[in-house]
């Protein structure tokens, strides 16, 4: 594995929302370290490097975090993002070890073409896995070439990367091969003629209401 990014914290001692909203204006990110025994440890971290952590190395990203001159080896475990601004609001890290296995959702994407007629349709697009903290698998890709209609992959199918192993149940359906359904389009003229019915309906009424205005 490449060289760990660094991302550098400090100690939060204000809680709540005006502190929080306080610390966001400065461009920080409150968040917490926890787990391997660790009393939870509450932090603040520069918003931009998060977001290019994110951005290149995604949600489960392994990281030295230091605060206060000492390293702790994280995992990132959650974000909140903020639904207008899609800025992060608040991140959890998870403190593990390395050689350590821990539960992750990797990304299910699909590769090649179905069979002619076939559509394909995706059930979920993460399979949770077991993967050492420090070997853990971009995505995992599935083959789809020549799949026919009717045909499922789930969970137990795929071919999992070395030292990682499926945590998820093996019946999860992840990919399913369909018939694409048909677009029922009306008859020539049947739209019209619904058009002209509903209009000559509408008009006995018309004509009652006019009739009693005026009376």
């Amino acid at each position: 594995m490449a060289e760990l990014t660094r991302l550098f914290g400090e100690p939060r001692n204000e809680f709540g929302k005006g502190a929080s909203r306080r610390l966001r204006r400065d461009f920080r990110v409150p968040g917490v370290v926890y787990g391997n025994h660790l009393d939870p440890m509450h932090v603040h971290v520069d918003i931009l490097e998060l977001q290019a952590i994110l951005r290149n190395e995604g949600v489960n990203a392994v990281l030295e975090l230091q605060v206060e001159g000492q390293d702790h080896l994280v995992m990132i475990k959650h974000v909140d993002q903020n639904v207008l601004t899609l800025d992060v609001d608040h991140v959890d890290f998870l403190n593990v070890k390395r050689g350590e296995k821990v539960e992750v959702e990797v990304p299910v994407t699909f590769e090649g073409d179905p069979a002619p007629g076939a559509l394909v349709t995706q059930e979920a697009d993460v399979v949770l896995v077991l993967a050492d903290v420090l070997d853990i698998p971009e995505e995992i890709v599935v083959n789809i070439e020549g799949k026919e209609i009717g045909e499922q992959i789930t969970a137990g199918d795929l071919k999992m990367p070395s030292n990682c192993s499926l945590a998820a149940e093996e019946d999860t359906l992840l990919i399913n091969i369909v018939e694409p359904e048909e677009e029922e389009l009306p008859e020539p003229g049947e739209e019209d003629g619904e058009e002209t019915a509903e209009a000559e309906a509408k008009e006995p009424e018309a004509t009652e209401a006019a009739e009693s205005d005026e009376s």
